[in-house]
């Protein structure tokens, strides 16, 4: 037996250079600013940076919240289905599970009536946090009703868009929805009405290529990403740079393609000032 012999210890690290974890979700990084930023402040400034005031994705109950004054939702029964069997990585039957169950929501688009001042408005909102807000078949059918029931009520309609485009899974059953949709607006136009489209970030794809651009009225969130393609594809395709801030709400409205750019803390006062304006011609 050895004369001498080593008996392992334990080390423990002292209390004050323990590592403590973070629940996730208490900070941000500010993809305007590069900043890391307090969750809640961000909540407080109606999810806006408070330190550059960058526009963050906005929940869309919070949205709903923020520009009416009340809001009864409508054709709550209707719930997409799965009409091709479609399958990529994972099942398109699985992905509208996994994202009602997430939101709580049975697809991308709420709508309803409700009022901005007192004044009665058809309002529709694209929840961005379901599949990226994509238009399927039954969110382009949301979207015509909306139209369609502002003709009824002879009001105002305003449609806020958040959306990636065109549900694949759905193929030419989501593309169809960009000539429905449209149709249903041609119709509201007929009668004389107002449409307000409010573009926030991102607005792209087919939503973009159809009822989106066709506001009498087309107001948008700084800085907001507005376009068909991404502006990565565009390069790839004509092998050219682009120009600082394409597709950007901003370049947008110097191009004249969007009439006014609001900050999200005034949104609710210029809706209301436009849908007084507009109803008075009406």
């Amino acid at each position: 037996m050895a004369w001498w012999s080593r008996t392992k210890e334990k080390r423990v690290a002292p209390a004050e250079t323990a590592k403590r974890s973070i629940p996730s979700g208490v900070f941000q990084k500010c993809d305007g600013c590069g900043q890391t930023v307090s969750s809640e402040q961000v909540k407080v400034t109606l999810w806006c940076c408070p330190l550059c005031g960058h526009h963050f994705v906005m929940p869309t109950a919070e949205r709903i919240k923020l520009c009416l004054d009340d809001f009864r939702e409508e054709d709550l029964n209707l719930a997409p289905r799965d009409p091709l069997s479609f399958v990529d990585s994972k099942k398109y039957a699985d992905r509208l599970r996994s994202s009602q169950k997430q939101t709580q929501l049975k697809d991308a688009f709420r709508g309803g009536m409700g009022t901005i001042d007192g004044r009665i408005v058809s309002a529709g909102f694209f929840a961005f946090e379901f599949m990226g807000g994509s238009m399927g078949s039954v969110v382009g059918e949301k979207i015509a009703r909306r139209f369609e029931r502002a003709r009824e009520e002879k009001c105002p309609a305003i449609l806020f868009s958040a959306s990636g485009g065109a549900r694949m899974q759905e193929g030419i059953l989501s593309l169809m929805q960009m000539a429905k949709t449209t149709a249903a607006l041609a119709r509201l136009k007929e009668a004389g009405l107002p449409y307000i489209s409010v573009l926030l970030h991102p607005t792209t794809g087919g939503v973009a290529a159809s009822f989106a651009m066709l506001g009498d009225v087309i107001v948008a969130e700084p800085k907001a990403l507005i376009g068909f393609a991404g502006p990565r594809v565009i390069e790839q395709t004509i092998r050219q740079k682009l120009p600082p801030g394409f597709q950007r709400s901003e370049f947008l409205l110097e191009h004249g393609m969007v009439d006014l750019i609001v900050e999200r803390r005034l949104l609710k006062q210029r809706l209301s000032d436009l849908v007084g304006i507009l109803n008075a011609r009406v």
